[in-house]
């Protein structure tokens, strides 16, 4: 029902089983993967932690953020810390820096090193000049100590981990290339703790995206929207993070997929008869949403805006019905590709034969994107392309998906379909001797500057289908109701809404 208060929401607390349990997956798979090896069960999984960054040559310290697969193990929110584990024991060791005395003065109180293991659960403390120390006196095997260093290709942005270094790290025997592949499909699959926080992520970013919606009106800039979104997550949801740059853009921006970035940052201002597309997705405790909501900026469906955005939604929620274990994620997007193709055609803006459409790719020209990405720590979470077994297609719109897996329980995955009419994408098309017989280019013209739709929400892969973290109004009636000053969830649909999962309880 709707809540006389601005939100119904409160930050849960954090347990820190959540990054015990961590450590302890991560554990049970290096020593099953060792044992499979026959290789000794000894050594030590050694991570460093982010280190805060200034701005260019300032003194200006950005607001820091830990690097993700740090957190994932230890949930620590101070920079410059590394972080072991005895794999001979399932002990685990935090180094902390040891901080001079005049930061007490500029930065408040310097944490006693029990501190740290109090509130982070981990067995052992110590200061980071202490490591090689610590680790030699720890090791029970023979010859120099082994660690296991992250180091390994994220295949969304094709940048490396960055593998722990540190004064002395000649005296140990260093592997690079077991850890990485073990942890990143660790974080593939997610706890029943993980999911409490990517739950709330999902609840306080449903319901600013629903204030925000309310407050959209013609005259308003763009990132009027965003500071709207950012207030209402951090001011209620105490998310400090957002899991990426929003993205608020409005009529023909709303073909630009990566719109908000410092050369096109938001700054439009609202027009009546214009489609909003709002990618915004909060983060709390390290944990993501990502959540995009497409409507008429004057809360009134054009029968071209219902077109398209239907077109959409009902990819979009085809695909989350038919969403289960052993799916594969290629087929989901052809999948959505073709609702979209054959919505297009039912509007007269393409002619022809569906499946001819499908053989030349024409979906790839109104949705480049992929369908989705794994979420969690990271927006774009790893583990879409493990080093075996998965081949990323090479086909237009299908070689940009993040991820050619086959759906497994426990898995948190976007399902983001859109449609946007891209010059740079449709005109090529319509003067292709392959593709070009199927525009009808009088109605495409109609659409020029109509911009795009992209409906987003977060999915749980569960043990026989799927479930939608995200609770936004979708339907069209819902968008134009809520706009108008009804409540979210409507009166008539409230029990349907906590049956599937109100408030995040961890």
């Amino acid at each position: 029902m709707a809540s006389s208060s601005p939100s119904s929401l409160s930050p849960p607390e954090v347990p820190m089983e959540l990054h015990v349990s961590n450590r302890q997956k991560l554990l049970d798979s290096l020593l099953r993967h060792l044992s499979d090896s026959a290789r000794p069960l000894h050594g030590f999984v050694l991570l460093q932690g982010g280190e805060e960054q200034t701005r260019y040559c300032t003194d200006h310290i950005e607001l820091f953020r830990q690097e993700s697969y740090f957190a994932y193990l230890f949930g620590v929110r101070e920079p410059g810390l590394y972080g072991a584990i005895d794999i001979a024991t399932g002990k685990s060791i935090l180094f902390a820096p040891r901080l001079p005395a005049d930061y007490a003065v500029w930065m408040g109180e310097i944490k006693p090193l029990p501190y740290f293991q109090e509130r982070y659960m981990v067995s052992m403390v110590y200061y980071t000049d202490e490591i090689v120390q610590v680790l030699v006196d720890q090791y029970k095997g023979f010859g120099k100590p082994l660690l296991f260093l992250l180091h390994g290709l994220n295949t969304d942005s094709n940048n490396f981990s960055k593998p722990a270094e540190f004064e002395g790290i000649e005296k140990f025997e260093t592997d690079l290339t077991t850890l990485h592949p073990i942890l990143t499909e660790c974080r593939v699959f997610k706890s029943d703790l993980e999911l409490a926080l990517i739950q709330f992520a999902n609840d306080i970013s449903s319901e600013a995206h629903v204030e925000v919606m309310r407050k959209t009106k013609a005259g308003v800039k763009e990132y009027q929207l965003e500071s709207m979104f950012l207030h209402h997550t951090y001011m209620y949801g105490g998310c400090r993070h957002c899991s990426y740059t929003c993205i608020c853009a409005t009529g023909e921006n709303s073909a630009v997929l990566h719109y908000g970035h410092a050369a096109a940052p938001n700054d439009k201002i609202l027009e009546d008869g214009d489609m909003a597309l709002l990618d915004m997705g909060a983060e709390y405790s390290f944990y993501g949403s990502d959540i995009t909501c497409s409507f008429p900026v004057n809360g009134k469906f054009t029968s071209d805006q219902s077109l398209i955005y239907n077109a959409v939604l009902d990819a979009h929620n085809v695909v989350i019905t038919t969403m289960k274990p052993g799916v594969s994620w290629v087929d989901m997007h052809r999948l959505a590709e073709k609702i979209i193709l054959e919505s297009l055609i039912k509007g007269n803006i393409l002619v022809g034969n569906i499946d001819d459409m499908m053989v030349e790719r024409l979906g790839a020209m109104f949705m480049p994107h992929g369908l989705g990405h794994f979420l969690g720590i990271d927006t774009h979470d790893p583990g879409g392309y493990p080093k075996q077994g998965v081949e990323r297609p090479k086909e237009p719109g299908l070689k940009t998906l993040r991820t050619a897996r086959q759906l497994q329980e426990g898995m948190v995955i976007t399902v983001e379909p859109g449609c946007y009419f891209i010059d740079a994408l449709l005109v090529p098309a319509m003067e292709n001797a392959n593709t070009s017989k199927f525009f009808n280019r009088e109605i495409v013209d109609r659409f020029k500057n109509f911009g795009g739709v992209r409906i987003e929400s977060d999915v749980l892969v569960t043990a026989n289908g799927s479930k939608n973290m995200t609770k936004v109004p979708r339907e069209t009636w819902e968008i134009e109701a809520v706009m108008a000053g009804g409540p979210w969830p409507p009166l008539s649909k409230a029990s349907s809404y906590t049956e599937n999962g109100g408030e995040a309880k961890i």
